[in-house]
Formats: structure tokens, sequence, C-alpha cells
């Protein structure tokens, strides 16, 4: 049995919940549900400390309702601030305690048992231990709230007492752990009755002040958070529509703190001396999508393998101003089974058009390349680098939804998109871009199929590497995360924050 850390505790009469596959039945002993829990009122005054306003490029939620709202600024506002989850996640995406301090594993992967920190306490004061972890996961399975479909599989959940929590899979399932550290695995309070769309029931280190639908989110320290309180005693995130609606408020002072989408260029903020821009990484990837499907030429793999060779991934990453590293597969190097794949194709003219040269110019026909208008200058590059060949594209400038319709229907040759999320990395044994490979399809059955996280990384080393190897599309680089702030502001996180943005320790010096 792997152990991640070790914690005792004594038996004590357990709540559990049952079923086959995802079915799970109500929970017993209700009363139980309220045992050890004591309601106290809720912290609405701001403390001392600094105050800070944090600025963010996209549209600002309508609701708070993390349970049933997709979309990554609800993860961005409160994963981490005012929710808390039962596996945490530190900036180089790699697990860690949270509301569980530790976890074992059995070898067969089948049983999990996690070991809860002590006197833990939600924001209202209500104490939080392993009933409100059964309810949380109930819940989330029952009422099919966002990320329940990475749940599924469990057999019996349960809790023989306030500090343990023991759950039975029907299969092994190596992703469990990283779901339990999204919108999966938080912690919900089973005693509280709240609306969700406009109020929160959170562990997290700050709890939310006031809120309005399509404006700001005000955030403030909560005095009875069980770890290190919140540097600053009051959070505000305010969202803007465009990069450049963030500069102008950073030179306003209306925002000390700016975090850039992705897409985002850091180049307007770098001339201003009063800011400081800070470039992470994310794991979104830019790739260049390239038609597998039979009418396509690049249904043929030595078409494929002439567009690997001819890019050159590593001078198209160091000119694109939101480009962190250059990629070479489906797993980028904050994902778990990470592997540095820049040998398979090394940028290789000659040898790129040996292999498109075998084609006809009637049998290669038009080729277009889709762009989506953020990364125009990212196509102009492309086509700068091809055009010397038979291959020679024809770039079209399209929105998102264009894209995305036309890429569904196979009504392009190439397409620049992104492929992100913490399922994307299977999507080439799932026929995505109609890319079909038997092998690459066993490789990752292979990883789902693992009992630990050793065999689960090795084996999607091999998936990675079998459709690299077959040049199943040309992946180009691995996104930047970037933060722009003002020289008085320290403690804010650099990797992921487009998707998650902790700000426990963000405080002016």
């Amino acid at each position: 049995m792997s152990r991640h850390s070790q914690h005792s505790s004594g038996p004590m009469k357990g709540l559990a919940f049952f079923g086959a596959a995802v079915a799970v039945l109500a929970l017993v002993a209700a009363g139980f549900s309220h045992y050890n829990h004591r309601t106290q009122n809720d912290p609405t005054m701001l403390h001392s400390g600094s105050e800070i306003t944090v600025g963010l490029d996209g549209p600002a939620p309508e609701s708070l309702d993390i349970r049933s709202v997709a979309g990554k600024e609800l993860d961005q506002a409160l994963i981490g601030n005012v929710y808390e989850t039962l596996v945490g996640r530190d900036q180089s995406n790699k697990l860690v305690p949270s509301i569980a301090e530790s976890w074992e594993v059995s070898k067969d992967g089948l049983n999990y048992t996690f070991t809860l920190n002590p006197d833990m306490r939600f924001a209202n004061g209500d104490a939080l231990d392993s009933t409100d972890v059964v309810y949380s996961l109930q819940q989330t399975i029952e009422k099919n709230f966002i990320g329940a479909q990475d749940l599924t599989g469990l057999k019996t959940v349960k809790n023989p007492d306030t500090s343990t929590v023991q759950i039975t899979l029907n299969s092994p399932n190596p992703r469990l752990l990283r779901a339990l550290s999204s919108r999966a695995g938080i912690i919900y309070d089973a005693s509280a009755n709240i609306n969700y769309a406009k109020q929160t029931s959170g562990s997290g280190p700050f709890t939310v002040h006031n809120f309005t639908p399509g404006g700001p989110i005000v955030f403030v320290r909560n005095p009875l958070y069980w770890k290190v309180q919140a540097a600053s005693s009051q959070m505000t995130m305010r969202y803007y529509n465009s990069e450049d609606g963030l500069q102008q408020a950073l030179k306003t002072g209306e925002i000390q703190l700016a975090v850039l989408r992705p897409s985002d260029s850091p180049q307007p903020f770098r001339n201003d001396k009063k800011t400081n821009v800070s470039k992470g990484i994310t794991t979104s990837k830019v790739v260049l999508a390239l038609n597998n499907n039979p009418d396509s030429i690049f249904s043929d793999q030595r078409a494929r393998t002439a567009v690997r060779y001819i890019l050159d991934n590593e001078a198209i990453a160091k000119s694109q101003p939101n480009a962190a590293a250059a990629l070479n597969g489906p797993i980028s190097p904050l994902e778990p089974g990470y592997d540095d794949l820049s040998a398979t194709f090394p940028h290789n003219l000659d040898e790129g058009k040996n292999d498109i040269n075998y084609f006809g110019p009637s049998y290669i026909g038009n080729v277009t390349l889709l762009v989506p208008s953020e990364y125009t200058s990212l196509g102009q590059q492309i086509v700068e680098q091809l055009q010397a060949t038979r291959l020679n594209p024809v770039m079209q400038v399209v929105d998102d939804d264009t894209l995305s319709q036309r890429v569904a229907d196979g009504d392009y040759k190439m397409a620049i998109t992104t492929m992100q999320g913490p399922n994307d990395v299977g999507a080439f044994a799932n026929g995505v871009f109609g890319y079909q490979n038997s092998q690459a399809q066993q490789d990752y059955r292979n990883a789902l199929a693992s009992p630990n996280d050793i065999d689960f990384q090795n084996n999607l080393r091999a998936y990675s590497k079998s459709v690299s190897s077959d040049a199943a599309c040309a992946w180009l680089y691995t996104e930047s995360s970037m933060v722009v702030a003002n020289n008085d502001v320290t403690g804010y996180p650099k990797n992921m924050t487009d998707e998650y943005l902790p700000l426990r320790d963000v405080r002016l010096k």
C-alpha cells in the first residue's frame, strides 16, 4: 500500500453512501450530519490589513453557484479562496494536502483512505468533518453537479469517524485524486441552507462580502480560517473586456494586480516601471490541428510528418508573446505523464520538403488554414514557414464559433486551436480531428486502468509517444500564465492563473 503520510484516529460509528457505478443511496443517520457542528454568526466586518483589487480580462460571473455554473471564472474566483477541496494542488500542479492532511491508496487502486485535518471550520462557524465530505460527494453525484462525471465508478463512501473518509471503487481510477482537487472535490457545509447563486458556504481563507451578478466580487478575510490567515483583509475582483482595460485600470490605480488571459500579450505592460510582469505556465496547449479524415491529405501519416518537420516550434514559441514553452506532444509540463518529445520531429526543412514532395500538387489540393482572430500573428508565422513547400496554405481568419463549427464539420485542412482541461489529453484516443490509432487507444486504456500514479504516468508517456510519433497533429506550445502587479504587491500566484488563482498570501509590502 502506497502511503502519502501517516495519521491515526480512534474508531467511531460512521456514515456511508453506497452504489453501483455512479448510483449512490441517500445518507443514513441524518442526525449525524449535525453532530459536532456549532453555528456562529457569519463574519462580515472588515479586518486590519491591506485591501487589494485584482483585475481580470474576461466576463464577470453572473452567479456564484459553482456547483452548476460552468466556466473558468468561478474556478478562478472561488477555489482556494472561498471553497477548499479534499485534495489540493500547488503551483506546479502537484497534489498536496488540503482538507485531507493525508491519504492512502491500496495496491490494487480500489481503496482510498483520507485522514482529515483536525479542528477545521467553515466561515459561518460550523465544524468541518467527515460528514461534510460524504455529504459533498453525495450531492455532487446525485444532483449531477459539475465534476460528477469525474466520480464515476464509486462503489462506497464511508466515514467510520469524524476524521476519516474511505472510498471504494468498482475499478481503478488513477485520475480520482486529481478530480478531488477540482470542483468534484469541493467540500460544502452539510448544515448550510443558503442561496448558492448569491451566497457561499466555504472553509477557505476568504468569504464573499458582496456580489453583484456581472459585477465585482468583494472578499473579506475569514477570521475563522483553520490554517494561516489571509494576508489581506479585503480582496476585490473586477472584470474587464480587454487587456487595454486592464492596462488603463493599473495606470489609474483602480487595480493593483492584473490577471491576463493566456492569449493576451504582456508587451503593453512592460514599459511601466511601476509594475512587474510575471510569466508562468498553464496547461493550455496551442496546436495546429490537422484534418485526419479520409478526404484530407493529412489522413496520410507522411503528410502529417512533413508538417512536423517543417514547422520550427522553438522559433514559434520564442516569437509568440503568449507562449511559455515549445511543445511536441499532447501532455504539457504541468500535467501527469509529461515527457520531452522535442527529439521526435526536430526542425528539418529538407526532410519535411522530401516528405511533402512525395505527393503531387493535384493530390494536395487547396490547403486552408483556419485561424482565430487572437492568433492572427501565429497564423501568419505558420504560413511563412510552410509557404516555401507544396502545402502553401491559405489563411482564413474566423471567429471562435465559426472555427468550432468548421472543425466539427471537417471543413478545414489545418486549424489553430487550443486544447485544455483535465480530460483533453485523451482526445487523440477518441477521434479528435478524425485521428484513429489503435495503439494509442490501447495505451490510453492502459493508463486509465492503472492502479497507481506511477503506472498511470508511465502509461501516459507511452500513449503520448504513440500519438506524437504518428504526428496526430502539430503541437506548437504551452500558453503562458501572465500576471502584472504593482511593485508593492507580493505573494501572488504565477502558474495556471487562468483557472486557479489562490489569493491568500497576496498583500502590500
